[in-house]
């Protein structure tokens, strides 16, 4: 046989899961994600090495992702949970009750990278440690509570859609508000790629809860259609996003960031004292010739 067999090889565990397309969908996903990661470390080693500190956080989280997308694309990393919605309007194929299969590989991937992002574009923001954390840290608390609310059959589990909607509002407002001005201490040009770039990555943070509300919590399109919806939102977020965030700030001193070889500094400290030492020098005792 030839072809795409994973989903004969690794037989669904739900009855709402993917078909051979959605596998196939997967497999592009990964191949983009793969080649995306391989590129990046591949510019990385062309760029400074002062600059390549922008190109790190990219290949991790582009790394995590393409892991993600194989066990994906392989129809691995899911569990079957009953639905809270079926039957008419809610994937009547699969019977009553039904289950969906959740994809657990793809919140473990988004909990670890989502911060990843949102550190790379802080990179650009002279904010405190604390700032940072805590805009990392809802990040992560946001897409917990979106697993487990995927994994809960009630109606309880739109309580933890609340919570990490809430969460993604928070760090977008902390993007766009200190995080901005922040941005603006340091140039106006920093604050301009600030501003642009995380107006997009706000935009494609509000879409999640969409497709979530209409995969894992409402049951209302299919794990096909659930895939495609995911799928174009991490390549935008992930692969796009990062490229053009890089890509805008090659141009930019990195030493504003905090970034640059402290050891030029050093350098040009060492040679500015020596200059003064030389009239320390000069002033030594006459020899017997001028004394005479």
């Amino acid at each position: 046989m030839s072809g795409n067999q994973a989903v004969d090889i690794n037989q669904p565990n739900a009855a709402i899961s993917i078909n051979t397309n959605g596998s196939d969908w997967m497999w592009a996903a990964f191949s983009i994600f793969m080649l995306s990661d391989l590129g990046m470390i591949a510019w990385m080693f062309t760029r400074h090495s002062a600059q390549r500190c922008l190109h790190i956080v990219p290949i991790i989280a582009l790394s995590i992702m393409s892991v993600v997308y194989f066990t994906m694309a392989a129809d691995l990393g899911s569990t079957p949970v009953t639905a809270e919605f079926y039957g008419a309007h809610h994937q009547t194929y699969a019977g009553e009750p039904a289950t969906r299969a959740i994809w657990y590989a793809r919140y473990i991937g988004w909990v670890l990278t989502m911060p990843l992002l949102t550190l790379e574009v802080l990179f650009t923001a002279a904010m405190s440690p604390t700032e940072v954390a805590t805009a990392m840290f809802f990040q992560v608390v946001a897409f917990v509570c979106f697993l487990v609310g995927a994994l809960v059959s009630s109606t309880y589990k739109w309580g933890y859609f609340v919570f990490a909607t809430v969460s993604i509002i928070y760090v977008i407002i902390l993007l766009l508000v200190p995080g901005r001005n922040a941005a603006g201490a340091i140039s106006d040009n920093v604050r301009s790629i600030f501003t642009r770039s995380t107006s997009v990555m706000a935009f494609l943070l509000l879409l999640y809860p969409l497709a979530w509300g209409l995969a894992d919590g409402g049951n209302v399109i299919t794990s096909d259609g659930e895939m495609v919806f995911y799928g174009v939102l991490d390549v935008l977020l992930y692969p796009c996003f990062l490229y053009a965030f890089v890509f805008q700030l090659q141009g930019t001193d990195v030493c504003c960031f905090g970034f640059g070889p402290k050891s030029h500094e050093l350098i040009s400290e060492k040679h500015t004292v020596a200059p003064t030492a030389a009239p320390v020098e000069a002033i030594a005792q006459p020899t017997p010739e001028e004394q005479v």
